[in-house]
């Protein structure tokens, strides 16, 4: 039997030091000697391209080669499926994957690389009050198990290490330290037109700006969009600060399709989205002292049905219970609070609520949410065709904050689904089905501007979400990935029921408003989790426990997942049970129902060998998994499985 005969799964991530060699030695393999790359000899072979050891321009700072270093190594880690948070689980293209996205961007490598068209964050701005992820450049593994260890009966972090203050003496070094391992793992995942997009404010922006021109190259700078934020932020100066950046890089300016808010392959009724304005009238102050508006029959609303009850601790106060039918108000009621916009609420109630039409083309028409408050919409003149590097009108921090309230989660500062639902229409086409990603969620407003995004166009976007379990402020013992799943659900469940007649199309019912749930964790499999510097003693031990190559612990699922991970699969591939012969199975089906993965998991119960015939029979030309101490040794079993995979066309793998 010929070791090509049988495939063995691999323990961990890529070695991105040994890839980055094996490629040197493929292009220039006079500069490879005795194995390893004489940096001498390619210095000499690029000659008058290689910049002078002793001065060249770059970026630097303590720590960065440390930086570096975690950014290649790889990680045993796995992800463990968590069916019990998750929604519609056998039917979503979405994916949440609760835990340190250091951990979980290396996870991803290995099938993701090159397939994310999009990538949006809003990291830590750094401004000593927000959260600084602490890496442990040994393991950072370990790193996450102890962080997500050390809450108290509250839900608080007991450490205080979690904070980067300006007291630090590094403090612009700990962070360059904490975005530079992710940017690089980040960028591997772009498709070869795909773009990152990153929140920034005036702290970091400088640094980050840099620390981009190095990891994407400045030549794939898209803009530096500025995004006036209506001065909803956390204020750090005695000037109010009214913006922030947006710093849009490429990961190939030369395959990247021109931003436009114009596609033409959209209908100008589904075209909507990108020009459209939404503002809150619901204002409160000196300038809007409170008054009375009558919602007539006929008002339109961007919910189908329901009731809003009587109120007056909350403005808008609820003078009258309203109610809804057929995404409009089915009887007169009364509303009270300050408007910023009565004059216009009142011609567009004796409009017949009809839009209202200015000079120049535009609409302005008004909505009444869920929440009570009526938003004024407007739509952009058609003949605004190009992306502006000035984002406004797009939303505010507020908005967004009122929204999650009014379903019971608190965030601080969350940016606005407007502004997010902007970016992913500008930089992706509905029917390109682009995998977007977020690897600081936090309230998961991303995963919530995809699917709003693909209501307006009838766009076909997937999400996945990356958010470390960091303690929330309330509930009490909650995280911020629970809020974050929580915000998922209610978000798809209130734009399932959107039938507005704005933004109404004709596929309402399949729009993906489902999520797989993941957890970081640990390898399932002992073999894999002895790391390079363990020492003697400590290695000693645990070979001695490697009777069995499984966690007893471990299910089906949590070791398939992990399998199909290390091999290259995806999060969403579609998995089922299968029982054939008598032995317990798990099976991955192809887009046409085929099979294309069958795999064998306990390494508790031999199979026969006519169990495993019966098993080669079930899948012709596909690939089989056994675990390697499923065998028990067998080495005559082992052979015979191989030989009939090998006269039947099948990959035979061992984990």
């Amino acid at each position: 039997m010929s070791n090509d005969d049988i495939h063995e799964t691999p323990s961990s991530t890529p070695n991105f030091r040994t890839e980055l060699a094996a490629q040197l030695a493929e292009l220039v393999p006079e500069a490879i000697a005795d194995g390893k790359v004489d940096v001498v000899k390619l210095q000499e072979l690029l000659d008058g391209d290689a910049a002078d050891g002793n001065e060249h321009f770059g970026l630097f700072w303590p720590g960065k080669k440390g930086a570096l270093r975690v950014a290649q190594e790889p990680t045993t880690a796995t992800l463990k499926p968590d069916f019990e948070n998750s929604k519609d689980w056998d039917t979503t293209q979405n994916v949440f994957i609760e835990g340190d996205n250091l951990e979980v961007l290396k996870i991803l490598q290995r099938h993701y690389h090159g397939k994310i068209k999009m990538i949006y964050i809003d990291p830590p701005y750094n401004t000593g009050k927000d959260f600084v992820y602490s890496d442990n450049y040994r393991d950072g593994l370990q790193t996450y198990l102890e962080y997500t260890g050390q809450l108290d009966a509250n839900g608080k972090a007991k450490s205080s290490n979690a904070r980067n203050t300006t007291d630090n003496p590094h403090y612009h070094s700990a962070w360059l330290s904490m975005m530079y391992p992710r940017l690089k793992l980040a960028r591997n995942l772009l498709t070869d037109d795909g773009v990152i997009l990153i929140s920034i404010s005036e702290a970091e922006q400088a640094q980050l700006r840099r620390l981009c021109d190095e990891i994407f190259g400045e030549n794939n700078l898209i803009e530096q969009f500025v995004w006036l934020n209506e001065g909803n932020v956390d204020q750090q100066s005695k000037i109010k600060g009214v913006h922030e950046y947006v710093l849009a890089y490429a990961r190939d300016t030369e395959k990247l399709a021109r931003p436009s808010v114009i596609d033409p392959n959209i209908s100008e009724d589904s075209k909507l989205y990108r020009d459209l304005i939404e503002n809150s009238i619901t204002k409160n102050g000196a300038a809007n002292p409170p008054s009375i508006v009558e919602l007539p029959v006929g008002f339109p609303t961007s919910f189908d049905s329901g009731r809003i009850v009587s109120r007056n601790d909350t403005f808008p106060h609820i003078l009258d219970e309203i109610l809804v039918q057929s995404g409009k108000v089915s009887a007169p009621a009364r509303v009270q609070s300050g408007w910023s916009s009565r004059n216009l609420l009142d011609l567009f109630i004796r409009n017949g609520c009809a839009p209202i039409e200015d000079s120049d083309g535009r609409e302005t028409w008004f909505e009444l949410r869920e929440t009570g408050a009526i938003y004024m919409l407007k739509r952009r003149a058609q003949d605004q065709g190009h992306v502006l590097s000035v984002l406004r009108n797009l939303g505010t921090t507020k908005q967004n904050s009122s929204l999650l309230a009014s379903w019971g989660l608190r965030f601080s500062y969350p940016k606005p689904v407007g502004l997010i639902e902007y970016l992913i229409t500008v930089f992706t086409r509905p029917s390109e089905n682009a995998l977007i990603l977020d690897f600081f969620a936090g309230s998961a407003t991303t995963a919530h501007a995809t699917m709003q995004a693909n209501l307006r166009d009838d766009g076909n976007r997937r999400f996945l979400q990356v958010q470390l379990p960091e303690p929330a402020s309330e509930p009490a013992e909650s995280t911020l990935a629970d809020l974050a799943r929580i915000r998922i659900s209610k978000a798809g469940e209130m734009l399932a029921n959107t039938k507005s007649n704005q933004l109404k199309t004709d596929s309402i019912g399949q729009l993906d408003v489902g999520f797989r749930a993941f957890g970081l964790a640990e390898t399932n499999f002992s073999k894999w989790r002895a790391a390079s510097d363990v020492d003697a003693p400590e290695l000693e031990q645990q070979l001695l426990s490697l009777r069995d190559s499984a966690d007893d612990d471990a299910t089906p699922d949590d070791l398939f997942t992990e399998i199909l991970l290390k091999q290259g699969f995806s999060l969403t591939e579609r998995i089922e049970p299968r029982e054939v012969a008598g032995i317990d199975l798990r099976a991955v089906l192809q887009s046409d129902g085929d099979l294309a993965v069958l795999a064998y998991l306990n390494e508790h119960v031999k199979p026969t060998l006519e169990q495993l015939r019966a098993m080669v029979a079930e899948i012709p030309g596909g690939k089989i998994i056994v675990l390697e101490d499923a065998f028990h040794g067998d080495d005559e079993l082992k052979t015979n499985l191989a030989q009939l995979c090998k006269t039947n066309g099948i990959e035979l793998w061992t984990a």
